[in-house]
């Protein structure tokens, strides 16, 4: 038989979907967040303290053991942006490697349980980094095995949720919808940045502990509520009623009153042998756009994790604030990030153009980033106008472009790309997320405007990459152009008299 959902059912599951995807995924940002509001902490600012040694004699006690406090060991020494940057290049790399086998093992596991181990194992790590405070450990090989065991985990929320919101959502304004849910991004950066420095300055391992705990809580959320198809609602509605699906020739077919069936002819209900079998990985790269859009986000991303986890720190040297009051300005990258992606979606789905629409944000934002070092340094309004640019293209990218290029028209009906197509495309991006925070710590060393030269360089080349796939949306009003114009002279008009041809060539 063919059955669908009654209208309110299906609202309040299309709903439920949405909302609860948006939770789950706000709390895996909000556990990664934290790492980088606890790096001025976990190295402090020890320049006054040195001014202070060289005004003394050099026999004062008390300033010799304030000197040596200049933060949490081993980042306590000179090469602290070193350290800080392999132990955030441990944790995107992990990710990155772990993206791509994420998405072809979560193609072909239960979603919902897939999607609640990893959270309750992502808490966990998450507050083990957080027990090293409170345990008093100081192994720099501890706390990157914990990041690698953490980045490793969490590369089962991407493709669960997107795979999630894609069956439940089809193409019909998916950018305005897509836009509007990847908000969660921004949101769990913002709620990451709040509690972490709250704790950040009386006890950073509660910077760590708490969303730890709350991921993990969230993972039993998930287990209890997530509806990863319309099926399983279907399914839900007759185990509810315990009626079982029994066809005989000769018998009528009962189902719930709040589903609608047609019955079509008298069946057993079997697996399908012809059911399409999960992409392979060789097939997902296959798709047209899916190569170009993932390099494209390995640029994007670079940038924008960059920004993630050095932009605190960076506030903090700059401009001398505390960790906490850097922490909160932050924020208002990400609060630029959610309107950035809402934006980017919007005029996608108005213009049915993703990719030019990432071009043109990708065109404005290596300038942005410019003037927010040299001319308008830390401003509120810079900081809001440039996480708009930065995040518009990513947000896009790794929603409504994946979701679209999952369910491309190549596949012929095959369903089962998305989760695969999403991993490819994310796993890719997360390279350049790695390098990014991992260049800033090197670069660092040299000065700040070497950090912002290499964000803009790599605004720049996501957009060469982008050429493509942009040039292919302008084909259609290039070619309405040509055929409104009159037919200008060409010269090969005249080397066509000359050679008697019955018949131009065409050009």
């Amino acid at each position: 038989s063919t059955c669908r959902l009654s209208l309110p059912v299906w609202i309040y599951s299309r709903s439920l979907t949405f909302i609860l995807t948006f939770l789950l995924y706000t709390s895996f940002h909000l556990s990664r967040k934290p790492i980088s509001i606890v790096k001025s902490e976990l190295h402090k600012n020890c320049s006054s303290l040195s001014e202070s040694s060289s005004v003394s004699s050099g026999l004062n006690p008390d300033v010799l053991k304030l000197r040596s406090d200049c933060g949490w060991k081993p980042f306590d020494k000179s090469n602290y942006k070193q350290l800080l940057g392999a132990m955030d290049y441990s944790f995107l790399c992990a990710y990155a490697v772990g993206m791509y086998l994420s998405g072809i093992i979560g193609e072909r596991l239960p979603i919902r349980l897939y999607l609640t181990a990893g959270m309750l194992s992502s808490g966990l790590f998450t507050c083990l980094f957080g027990l090293g405070y409170i345990y008093n450990i100081h192994s720099l090989s501890f706390y990157v095995l914990v990041q690698v065991a953490n980045g490793l985990v969490q590369t089962t929320g991407w493709p669960s949720v997107v795979t999630c919101i894609g069956n439940w959502f089809g193409k019909g304004r998916r950018g305005l919808i897509m836009g509007l849910w990847n908000s969660h991004t921004s949101v769990g950066n913002i709620l990451g940045s709040l509690i972490a420095g709250y704790y950040v300055s009386s006890n950073w391992g509660l910077s760590f502990i708490v969303p730890g705990l709350i991921i993990a809580a969230m993972g039993l959320v998930c287990y209890l509520f997530l509806i990863e198809r319309e099926y399983d609602v279907l399914a839900d509605h007759w185990r509810n009623y315990r009626l079982s699906v029994l066809i005989y020739y000769d018998t009528e077919l009962l189902l719930p009153q709040d589903s609608v069936c047609l019955p079509l002819q008298p069946v057993v209900v079997v697996k399908s042998s012809a059911e399409p079998s999960a992409i392979s990985f060789m097939g997902a790269l296959r798709i047209p756009g899916v190569i170009e859009f993932s390099l494209c986000l390995l640029f994007a991303k670079l940038v924008s994790y960059t920004f993630l986890f050095w932009l605190p720190l960076y506030i903090t040297k700059a401009a001398n604030l505390d960790a906490k009051t850097a922490g909160d300005l932050s924020t208002l990258f990400d609060v630029g990030g959610i309107v950035g992606g809402v934006l980017a979606g919007v005029i996608s789905d108005k213009l049915g153009k993703r990719a030019s629409t990432c071009a043109v944000m990708l065109l404005l934002a290596a300038p942005t980033v410019s003037l927010q070092l040299s001319v308008f340094r830390n401003t509120r309004r810079m900081l809001l106008l440039c996480g708009a640019l930065v995040n518009g293209p990513y947000a896009l990218i790794t929603t409504a472009v994946a979701a679209d290029l999952g369910t491309h028209k190549s596949l012929k009906g095959n369903a089962r790309a998305l989760s695969t197509v999403t991993a490819i495309i994310d796993g890719t991006g997360s390279v350049g997320a790695a390098l990014g925070p991992l260049l800033a710590g090197l670069l660092s060393a040299g000065g700040w405007n070497q950090v912002f030269y290499m964000l803009m360089a790599s605004d720049f080349i996501a957009l060469l990459v982008k050429v493509e796939p942009w040039s292919s949306d302008l084909q259609p009003l290039h070619r309405e152009v040509r055929a409104a114009l009159p037919e200008p002279p060409h010269v090969l008009t005249f080397f066509f008299l000359l050679s008697g041809r019955r018949s131009r060539p065409e050009v």
